[in-house]
């Protein structure tokens, strides 16, 4: 049997079938003897190959190969790493401004890993109903950098529906995955686009303005408009794995396009003369957080994006 994994408890995966029916299944043990260095060795989005046991339950024998994943480094387990998903389409990462916050060396640290992988992100940026004057500037500016970039940007209210059309039909026969903070509004948003979902939502912590974790595992639901989406556990940091210092630049596509032009074929764009990054820089043709989020993941300094420092 073959089919797809859509729901992962950590013991337990859900799988719908190629003929649509749903099976539960758990892995077969070799699966945690291959060295695999992640804490889900299979992950929600998944084709997988199955033998089905006698009492209903099945055991998933292979993995097939994924056109593209993304990743994160273990809080926990900081050598290890956890897999969001697999063989997804794009990555929609919903960000907020206010209760809570999300800082720009989150969003940097999930683009650059989804550049890493392949996977194309639309940022979203929730709740803009609730924003002061001051924060609606900084949407704009933050806007402005990102669409400069090359992403793609959305204004949305999940609780007051504007514009929720705009999410839609981005995700439109496209399997999706959902990311973002815990609080951000991600549940209620895909509440709002499939209302059949019914998934639970809880209220923003006033002492420390961060959500509840909401969503336990992640899963896989059908849209009745065409595609799927990947609903995510909300992540209050994103730690960046197997990275090689040196190629960091490639993802961040402002940079990308102008490493060719820097003197050093090896320029890693900080101390370098003739350096067409440091250059733009100063020209205000890359943006200075930007710069300063990808000097945070070149010296690895992951306590600035735990702590929620940063721009």
């Amino acid at each position: 049997m073959k089919g797809i994994v859509i729901k992962s408890t950590g013991s337990w995966y859900s799988v719908r079938l190629t003929n649509g029916e749903r099976i539960e299944s758990r892995i077969k043990g070799k699966f945690r003897l291959k060295g695999i260095k992640t804490t889900n060795p299979i992950a929600v989005g998944d084709n997988v190959v199955l033998k089905e046991e006698t009492d209903g339950t099945a055991v998933i024998t292979e993995i097939e190969n994924r056109k593209n994943y993304i990743i994160r480094k273990s809080i926990n387990l900081s050598k290890r790493s956890h897999i969001i998903a697999a063989n997804v389409d794009q990555a929609i990462l919903i960000v907020t401004l206010s209760k809570p916050k999300t800082y720009t060396a989150f969003i940097d640290r999930f683009l650059v890993s989804a550049e890493a992988y392949h996977i194309p992100t639309i940022i979203v940026f929730n709740k803009i109903d609730i924003y002061s004057d001051e924060e609606k500037e900084e949407l704009s500016f933050l806007k402005f950098c990102y669409e400069k970039v090359g992403y793609k940007c959305l204004e949305v209210s999940a609780t007051e529906k504007i514009n929720i059309d705009s999410v839609t039909a981005i995700m439109k026969d496209k399997v999706s995955v959902i990311s973002g903070h815990s609080g951000v509004g991600k549940t209620t948003l895909l509440n709002t686009i499939e209302p059949t979902l019914d998934l639970k939502t809880s209220e923003i912590s006033e002492m420390h303005q961060q959500g509840k974790h909401t969503t336990t595992f992640a899963e896989m639901f059908e849209l009745h408009f065409g595609g799927y989406l990947i609903d995510t556990p909300g992540i209050k940091a994103f730690g960046l794995i197997d990275f090689k210092k040196e190629e960091l630049s490639h993802y961040f596509l402002e940079m990308r396009k102008l490493l060719n032009a820097c003197h050093f074929n090896n320029c890693v764009h900080i101390n370098e003369p003739k350096c067409a990054v440091k250059e733009a820089l100063e020209n205000d043709e890359i943006s200075a957080f930007r710069y300063n989020n990808y000097l945070s993941i070149y010296n690895d300094d992951e306590d600035e994006n735990y702590r929620g420092l940063g721009y």
